[in-house]
């Protein structure tokens, strides 16, 4: 069996050039970020949007600043988000030991406590941006929010 892989350049965002590698015509790892979002909590869609926003910006600037590679090309190819549901503060705290054994960015995020939720409740992962198969290994019990 013989694989080909291609190196494609893809002028986006503004004449910024990135790289995908292209197998069978797929990608193969497309940078993204993934939210998890507790669905025990029964938030509101306006504070699950606002809880989701707080760790896709976390996540991001500690990547831009950890992980600048995995940055710049997610960045280059449109920002990708999955929004997932975690079914309860353990299995999303499960998660985040998990994820950090594999080196991504993990970043948890936690509640102020000045609308819906009481003070420090646990709400969300932002993890990523990354390029790491695992990752979605470990999320891929996970169904979207």
């Amino acid at each position: 069996m013989v694989i080909t892989i291609k190196r494609l350049k893809c002028d986006l965002q503004g004449g910024r050039l990135g790289i995908l590698n292209i197998l069978g015509g797929r990608k193969l790892l497309e940078p993204k970020q993934i939210i998890v979002l507790r669905k025990d909590l029964k938030m509101s869609k306006g504070k699950a949007a606002v809880q989701a926003s707080h760790a896709a910006v976390a996540s991001a600037i500690r990547s831009k600043a950890e992980k600048r590679n995995d940055f710049d090309l997610w960045w280059r190819t449109g920002q990708k988000k999955v929004v997932l549901a975690a079914e309860s503060e353990s299995e999303l705290l499960e998660m985040e030991i998990r994820l950090k054994k594999t080196g991504v960015i993990v970043v948890k995020i936690d509640d102020a406590g000045r609308t819906q939720l009481p003070p420090n409740t646990t709400t969300a992962l932002g993890i990523g941006p990354y390029m790491n198969k695992e990752v979605d290994i470990i999320t891929s019990s996970l169904k979207l929010f």
